[in-house]
C-alpha cells in the first residue's frame, strides 16, 4: 500500500534517481536541512512493505509574489503582496514514472494546501516547472502560467478546491 509521509532521516536518499540531477541532488542534500531549519517541508512516496525506499518526494513551501506579476484578471483582485504555497519540487523515481505517483502526490500537495490555506491564509499555490513538458502536466491540474513566465505558473485559491476535486 502507498502512503506518504514527511521526509525522515529512515528514508533511503541516496538510492533515488528520477533523472533530473538538480532534484536527485535537492533530495539527498539539501531537503533534511531545509526540513530541519524550517525552510520547507518535503514528503515521500512510499511502499508500506518497503518503507525505507523513495519512490517519489515533492517539497512545499511558503512564498509571497506581487500580485502585479500575476495575470491582470487576477492582479486586481489581490493586495499588493499576495501570500502563497508553493510546490517547490515534484519527482517519481525512474523506476516508477508513468504510473500515476506524480498525481497521487499532487493530491496530497493540495489537500497540504488547503489545510494550509485555512490555517493562515494564502490567496495562491504557485509551481515553477522545470520545462515544457512539465509545464504541461500542470497545466492538466489547472494551474495558469504566469503572462511574463510560462515555466512559472499558479492556482488561485478559488481554484484549488475545483482542481482537487477533479484530479482526487
Amino acid at each position: 500500500m502507498l502512503k506518504i509521509e514527511e521526509l525522515s532521516q529512515k528514508h533511503d536518499r541516496v538510492k533515488f534517481d528520477c533523472g533530473v540531477q538538480e532534484l536527485n541532488r535537492y533530495l539527498k542534500n539539501i531537503a533534511r536541512q531545509h526540513l530541519v531549519k524550517g525552510i520547507s517541508r518535503s514528503f515521500v512516496l512510499i511502499e508500506e512493505k518497503q518503507p525505507e525506499a523513495i519512490l517519489g518526494f515533492f517539497t512545499l513551501a511558503f512564498c509571497e509574489i506581487h500580485a502585479e506579476v500575476l495575470p491582470r484578471k487576477f492582479a486586481k483582485k489581490y493586495p499588493p503582496r499576495v501570500p502563497a504555497a508553493k510546490l517547490a519540487r515534484l519527482a517519481v523515481s525512474r523506476n516508477h514514472q508513468r504510473n500515476g505517483f506524480g498525481k497521487n502526490m499532487m493530491v496530497n500537495a493540495l489537500e497540504r494546501a488547503m489545510i494550509i490555506s485555512r490555517n493562515i491564509g494564502i490567496m495562491v499555490f504557485f509551481v515553477d516547472a522545470k520545462d515544457e513538458k512539465a509545464r504541461k502536466y500542470y497545466e492538466q491540474f489547472g494551474f495558469i502560467p504566469m503572462p511574463d513566465n510560462k515555466l512559472q505558473l499558479f492556482l488561485a485559491l478559488s481554484s484549488l478546491q475545483q482542481a482537487y476535486q477533479t484530479i482526487s
